[in-house]
């Protein structure tokens, strides 16, 4: 099966190297690497410039890795795409284990794996993130079959590290790529939108080391929750009806998200921020708890100062 390596690269001049490494090291042969520089001000691509001729490479404007993902998957020529992150790295049998499935499977829009997470310098932070969030039993079980009601699975939790994936090209372009204007949870929006169209598989078994940095680290910060509420409508618009036959309620998932970012300003203080986020989700989906939280956002501020204070101490 042919396959192309897509690779969003910014600032990656410190790890790109061992990246196209752990590509070439791979014990199935990958036709093409496309390493997509998305206006690095490092010495990205002088590095990358060293690493082979066989590579394909352009720069770009920075637009941020959806974009940059999407004109990586443009210039393929192979019929199966695979991405990974500039500074991540593959096991050598990863490409191997997920072409098996995929030549055992030729129905599946996508293939993907358990992951590690490392340091800076190559150390152990935790051996499986499936493990970490108590969903290997679940997928050992499987024993890579097809995921069962993935959409609604993905919806609740995104378990598919974007490293680890193997999806089919002409899927990709007919479903419009990542999504540009969002940068968190672009990944899970288009995973969830192809597990609409085709069966998902997840491997058990750890094929991508994720390293961690503070350039990568992940919070939840108002982009994000925002970008997740993006999300959230966007798979109810896409999937609602696919959503609700796998027992999923679409409202419900919008509701959520916004009942999410109006508790992060809440608890910040925000009162207004939170008020109007709490609304829109009782729009959404009324809630018992959604309501009251709506009310004591509605209170003086000051009135609700003191009653921290005093759940505090009653605490105490």
């Amino acid at each position: 099966m042919m396959l192309s390596v897509v690779i969003p690269a910014f600032n990656a001049a410190r790890f790109i190297a061992d990246a196209v490494k752990s590509v070439r090291l791979q014990a199935a042969h990958v036709q093409e690497i496309i390493i997509v520089d998305d206006g690095s001000t490092d010495d990205t691509g002088q590095v990358i410039a060293g690493l082979g001729e066989d590579i394909k490479y352009v720069r770009q404007q920075n637009a941020g890795p959806s974009a940059a993902r999407n004109r990586g998957v443009a210039m393929a020529s192979a019929p199966w795409i695979a991405f990974l992150d500039a500074d991540d790295v593959w096991t050598a049998n990863k490409i191997s284990e997920q072409l098996a499935v995929l030549q055992a499977n030729p129905g599946l829009g996508l293939v993907a794996s358990d992951m590690a997470e490392i340091d800076i310098t190559g150390e152990l932070i935790r051996p499986s993130v499936l493990a970490a969030h108590g969903l290997l039993p679940f997928f050992q079980a499987l024993n890579c079959a097809p995921i069962p009601h993935a959409l609604r699975r993905l919806a609740e939790k995104n378990f598919i590290p974007t490293g680890t994936v193997i999806a089919r090209k002409d899927l990709l372009v007919e479903l419009g790529g990542f999504r540009p204007d969002i940068r968190y949870g672009e990944d899970l929006e288009l995973w969830a939108r192809i597990a609409a169209r085709a069966p998902v598989v997840c491997l058990p078994r750890v094929h991508l080391l994720r390293r961690q940095h503070s350039s990568n680290a992940t919070r939840a910060t108002v982009p994000m929750l925002r970008d997740l509420v993006k999300v959230m409508q966007n798979l109810r618009a896409a999937c609602g009806p696919e959503l609700r036959a796998q027992g999923a309620d679409p409202d419900a998932l919008v509701a959520g998200a916004l009942f999410d970012l109006g508790f992060w300003f809440f608890t910040a203080g925000e009162l207004g921020m939170a008020r109007s986020a709490f609304d829109q989700s009782l729009s959404a989906k009324p809630s018992l708890k959604t309501a009251l939280y709506a009310t004591a956002s509605r209170l003086p501020a000051a009135l609700l100062r003191e009653a921290r204070k005093a759940r505090r101490f009653l605490e105490n």
